[in-house]
């Protein structure tokens, strides 16, 4: 199975695995579940977070990233134009964020489960999530 994480997963993992449940905790410590992908615009994200001070991080931004997307535990998914596509059309009602939509398609195009603690996107059933 293939698991895209959503962006605060994906910090966490990176910063310190606080506040990951352990069920999910399981699934990333299971070396048989790498790589890990992340959609592109997690990226983005986190550096806008820091940029406007919604986020700190243990080392400066660049580094962190760097860090954070090491092969073989991270692959990112870049920005198609299907998934552009698909978080403007995603089936159902999805709230309104533009990065949780892109993070949805992602893992909808790429048939992928969603980890995520994210109320929001675990009670849409329209994406697989690891709950």
């Amino acid at each position: 199975m293939k698991y895209l994480l959503d962006t605060n997963i994906w910090i966490l993992m990176v910063e310190n695995h606080q506040g990951i449940p352990p069920k999910m905790m399981s699934t990333i410590m299971e070396p048989d579940n790498y790589p890990f992908y992340i959609s592109a615009i997690s990226v983005w994200e986190v550096a806008k977070k820091v940029s406007i001070g919604k986020l700190a991080l243990s080392i400066p931004i660049r580094h962190w990233l760097l860090q954070a997307t090491r092969k073989p535990f991270i692959e990112i998914i870049p920005l198609s134009v299907d998934i552009a596509l698909e978080s403007t059309t995603l089936p159902g009602v999805f709230h309104k964020d533009p990065a949780d939509q892109i993070i949805v398609a992602s893992a909808r195009q790429s048939n992928m489960t969603l980890l995520t603690a994210d109320r929001h996107i675990i009670s849409y059933q329209h994406v697989k999530t690891n709950n």
